[in-house]
């Protein structure tokens, strides 16, 4: 077989050198449009994944329908039943003390006795007066009765006798004013002694044998201070929110710090029925039987009223409430994972959650911890379950 001419191998040559160059161009093209692609998918898959990261990821919660029965917790003051101070009525030097701090005392016992020489004197002078008084009056009735036998027969005018009967009249009067005065000086001196005006517990004796008495109620005229302890009554600041399910008859549970481990229950006996226009409370009387004695007047207590469960309402975690211009918001979610911001109308605050009174309905989805940035028609990813019970546990 014949060799292929030069012209023949220089034409094969140049067919191959265009096939090869044709098949490069073909893979080069390849390349370059499967890069594009690459490329192309990649930049889409990054928005989409852009797109993806920038709807943000929220926890949700419906809101809970619970008794509005709840434990309200208040300080109450405690006081006696009944507690006066004791203050002399006469003036005069301390005898002598019967009774001191501690003593139980019953009604008309003696606790103290005041020497009142002054007093002493001056009933003796009133009596004294009295019965000088009383002797003109005697002698001025029996003038009156004489002159009124003489006037019967003429022997003398009608305006002696009548002068003889009016000063009679006056002899009277002023015996009367002296026996006033008598009885005067007499209280005062039965005023020596000190008594209990009513059963109780002396709680303070605040003067010695010897001291100066003087009548009154000045500061520091006090001598003795009694309180009648077998009952007690507390006094608690009602908030407003609360006054109208106040009513008496309503129980309560009361806990002392000295007493960590007893709870003693009261009764609500009486309510001012009006608000303090400072405070916006209800000031509420409870009574607590204390027969025992184990509580003290003075002491502070923790009152928890067990309000009654009249009616529903809904409750939610404090951290789903925004604070916008236009009031109180929270953030729900509508079917199509939207945002839809409501206003709603807050009744009773419970530290961790909120009474809404109206706004939102009971199978409604609300944010927890929505961020001041949410507006109206975003669309949300919601939080998988346990991702969200995760966030409810962290503290608000």
């Amino acid at each position: 077989m014949p060799e292929p001419s030069a012209a023949e191998s220089d034409k094969n040559l140049r067919h191959q050198i265009r096939r090869y160059s044709l098949i490069l161009l073909v893979v080069a093209l390849c390349l370059a449009v499967w890069g594009e692609v690459s490329r192309v998918r990649a930049r889409a898959s990054l928005g989409k994944e852009a797109a993806q990261a920038a709807i943000p990821t929220v926890v949700t919660v419906t809101p809970n329908r619970t008794p509005l029965g709840e434990e309200l917790v208040l300080p109450g003051t405690v006081q006696a039943y009944i507690e006066a101070p004791i203050y002399a009525r006469t003036n005069g030097y301390l005898k002598e003390w019967r009774t001191d701090i501690g003593t139980q005392v019953t009604k008309g016992q003696l606790l103290g006795e005041i020497d009142t020489p002054e007093v002493d004197r001056q009933l003796a002078q009133a009596e004294a007066d009295l019965a000088t008084a009383r002797a003109n009056e005697s002698l001025s009735n029996s003038t009156n009765v004489r002159w009124k036998g003489l006037l019967a027969t003429e022997s003398v005018s009608k305006q002696d006798a009548d002068e003889k009967a009016g000063d009679a009249a006056a002899k009277k009067a002023a015996a009367d004013s002296a026996a006033a005065n008598v009885a005067r000086l007499r209280d005062l001196t039965s005023f020596k002694r000190v008594v209990a005006p009513f059963d109780g517990v002396i709680t303070a004796r605040n003067t010695d044998i010897g001291a100066l008495i003087n009548a009154g109620q000045s500061t520091g005229a006090e001598l003795f201070r009694i309180a009648d302890m077998h009952k007690l009554r507390i006094f608690v600041q009602v908030p407003e929110a609360y006054a109208a399910a106040t009513l008496p008859g309503l129980e309560a549970d009361l806990r002392f710090a000295e007493q960590p481990s007893r709870t003693f229950t009261a009764r609500t006996v009486r309510t001012s029925n009006a608000l303090d226009p400072t405070l916006r409370t209800l000031q509420v009387e409870l009574e607590l039987d204390n027969a025992k004695r184990d509580v003290f007047p003075g002491a502070y207590a923790e009152v928890h009223f067990k309000l009654p469960a009249s009616a529903q309402s809904l409750r939610l975690p404090a951290n789903t409430v925004l604070f916008r211009a236009a009031g109180l918001q929270v953030a729900t979610i509508d079917g199509q994972k939207r945002v839809k911001l409501k206003s709603i109308v807050q009744g009773r605050d419970f530290g961790s959650t909120i009474e809404i009174l109206s706004g939102v309905e009971a199978d409604e989805v609300v944010i927890l911890n929505p961020p001041d940035s949410l507006t109206d028609g975003v669309v949300v990813r919601i939080a998988p379950p346990a991702a969200a019970s995760k966030d409810k546990s962290k503290p608000t």
